[in-house]
């Protein structure tokens, strides 16, 4: 066993069992967002697939190495102004102890800044989806960078921080309902305001290429998403995480039960996108809700937010706005959902004593929740937009229109995500071989084409 591995083991208060397992969600987490990658990769069409995968996968680059270098530090160091962190020996990652632990708790320093840096890799590529098909992958990257250092970074200290303002306020997010699903959401609107449609939306079509990626992305997103929230009590003594694992799974079911049934009824078939797309609604509602309710709350949670959403991606058609997969339909209100339902299933009986409205408790908690969401919601899209709106005129976003309705996979990556060239006819296939004219070989003649 290595010596650094042997002294954190032995230093007092850390526990083994903890560690491990944040360890493990970490992972979990990490595994999120390649599945988000597949998930709106198989929902774009052919030639932006490889773009669409690149978009997310880029972050794990990005935000890594932001995080390392000041993320970490402006997200969880010592506050200033409620609004921001700082520390000094959090930059770079240079003055935190192998046996240092996290404030209060019994994993490593280390451990809990690799967590978090899962849920800040993720959030950016969130937004990626309802920018598809559209735009420059190296603006992407820079904008990648500017968001997540003036928005995530700030926000995340707004609501996890020690003294983050709507930390100290009492409200409510469990794994990520503002800081995460409301802020992409809402950075997602404010992004695609400012870059316009796609050319031929609303005209042409524009179906999902691959429906079994689709699946694939969204199994390994509900498989990841265990780690994501039972993970985000940072360990596993009180049972807390336990309640937030079952419902997870309770209402991510519920979720895609209510978006199949709204399916059936709107339009009289069950479709494999709506079962997928149910499934991720259902897990970004009970992000924030499900360590305050009940088993049973969680599935009225799960179905209030598959119905909901439903009913929401739909709107970018009545408001104009092109929206490519449904990231303000899912996540943004989603995360709104979930966040706000919070005042009304939190039983005061699991992460902490605040009660909902069914509970009890007023509308005392459900007023904190409001203002986390709109204030959190607000900043995202104005900062976003205002992000955005530099790089259109200073780099430009936007591929041009013969190259977006060529195949943005071509332009940007010199790849295709399917290469067709060896697919000619069968094994033994016989075709003429053309012959230049005026040889001696002029006769016809044939040859066995591999296939």
């Amino acid at each position: 066993m290595p010596p650094g591995i042997t002294l954190a083991a032995d230093a007092p208060g850390l526990s083994a069992a903890n560690t491990g397992f944040m360890l493990i969600c970490s992972a979990l987490v990490m595994l999120m967002t390649p599945g988000l990658a597949f998930f709106y990769g198989g929902m774009v069409r052919v030639k932006s697939t490889l773009n669409m995968l690149m978009m997310c996968f880029i972050s794990l680059g990005i935000v890594t190495v932001l995080w390392v270098l000041y993320g970490f530090s402006l997200a969880f160091g010592t506050d200033s102004g409620s609004l921001i962190g700082w520390s000094a020996d959090y930059v770079g990652l240079s003055g935190i102890g192998i046996n240092q632990l996290w404030d209060g708790y019994s994993i490593p320093v280390y451990v809990f800044a690799v967590f978090q840096l899962m849920f800040a890799i993720i959030t950016p590529a969130l937004i990626s989806g309802a920018l598809a098909d559209r735009v420059k992958f190296t603006a992407w990257a820079l904008f990648v960078a500017l968001w997540a250092t003036v928005v995530y970074f700030p926000v995340a200290h707004w609501v996890w921080g020690s003294g983050g303002w709507l930390f100290e306020m009492g409200v409510i997010d469990f794994a990520g309902g503002t800081a995460v699903h409301i802020n992409a959401g809402a950075a997602a609107l404010g992004v695609i305001l400012v870059i316009g449609k796609r050319v031929g939306f609303g005209r042409d079509p524009m179906r999902p290429h691959s429906l079994p990626l689709v699946m694939l992305g969204a199994g390994l997103l509900w498989f990841g998403w265990f780690g994501f929230n039972a993970g985000s009590w940072l360990g596993n003594d009180d049972g807390v995480g336990a309640v937030m694992f079952v419902n997870t799974q309770v209402a991510t079911a519920a979720a895609m039960l209510a978006w199949l049934a709204y399916e059936k009824i709107r339009h009289g078939s069950l479709t494999t996108l709506g079962a997928a797309s149910g499934a991720v609604a259902g897990l970004v509602a009970i992000t924030p809700s499900g360590g305050s309710a009940s088993p049973l709350g969680a599935i009225a949670i799960g179905a209030v937010a598959g119905l909901l959403c439903a009913m929401a991606v739909g709107l970018k058609y009545r408001f104009g706005f092109d929206d490519s997969l449904d990231v303000v339909g899912v996540h943004l209100v989603g995360g709104v959902v979930g966040s706000l339902l919070v005042g009304f299933f939190a039983t005061g009986g699991v992460q902490s004593d605040a009660r909902g409205l069914f509970y009890g408790g007023g509308f005392e908690q459900l007023g904190k929740q409001a203002v986390g969401v709109f204030a959190v919601l607000a900043y995202s899209l104005v900062v976003s937009a205002i992000l955005a709106l530099v790089l259109d005129r200073t780099i430009g976003m936007r591929v041009g229109e013969d190259d977006e309705i060529s195949g943005i996979d071509q332009v940007e990556h010199a790849e295709t995500a399917y290469d067709f060239s060896g697919a000619g006819g069968g094994a033994g296939s016989r075709r003429t071989a053309p012959v230049p004219a005026g040889t001696a070989a002029a006769a016809p003649q044939t040859r066995k084409v591999d296939a």
